[in-house]
């Protein structure tokens, strides 16, 4: 088993140098990134299968970060795995069926909507772009997860101004004492 407890999920794109999950990475102990083969075009299963990998060299002592895509990503990947976490933080779940959601993401829906067989959290802003408040509610209620609203942040990301994003922290230690 390695020595990670936190494994960081970017979204579509991967998360660049000013994103919070970038900082984390850099900060905090014990943190490594999933990589994926297309960042920028991304099919669910590849992903999922990445995540599937990542958490058996890690479980059960892993906490998973997920952003934007990596959100659906974790969700479908809970809907099929035997591996077991100690947690997840998810921030700013798009809407796959959303109109911003982008066309090169292939596989992502219908999203699961299964309870969660491990403590998770849902981060969510008023604002973001790629998914309304209302959505974020239905998901984190039929997943079972806590719901942070975090006012106005847009999509949580590097445009947020968030810089090391403390509040997150915070959340990520409440799973991590778990």
């Amino acid at each position: 088993m390695t020595k990670e407890s936190i494994l960081i999920l970017p979204g579509i794109g991967n998360s660049g140098r000013g994103h919070w999950q970038t900082r984390w990475q850099e900060l905090l102990p014990h943190t490594r990134r999933v990589e994926q083969q297309d960042w920028n075009h991304p099919v669910c299963g590849v992903w999922v299968a990445a995540l599937e990998a990542a958490v058996r060299s890690s479980e059960p002592h892993v906490v998973l970060v997920a952003h934007s895509l990596a959100c659906l990503q974790l969700t479908h990947w809970a809907a099929s795995t035997r591996c077991r976490i100690r947690g997840a933080l998810l921030v700013a779940v798009p809407d796959p069926e959303g109109a911003a959601f982008p066309p090169e993401a292939i596989g992502f829906s219908p999203l699961p909507l299964g309870r969660f067989a491990f403590p998770s959290i849902v981060v969510a802003s008023s604002n973001d772009p790629y998914g309304s408040i209302d959505h974020t509610r239905r998901c984190a209620g039929a997943w079972g997860n806590r719901l942070v609203e975090i006012g106005a942040a847009g999509h949580i990301n590097a445009g947020s101004g968030l810089g090391d994003w403390v509040q997150g922290q915070a959340l990520l230690s409440e799973l991590l004492s778990r």
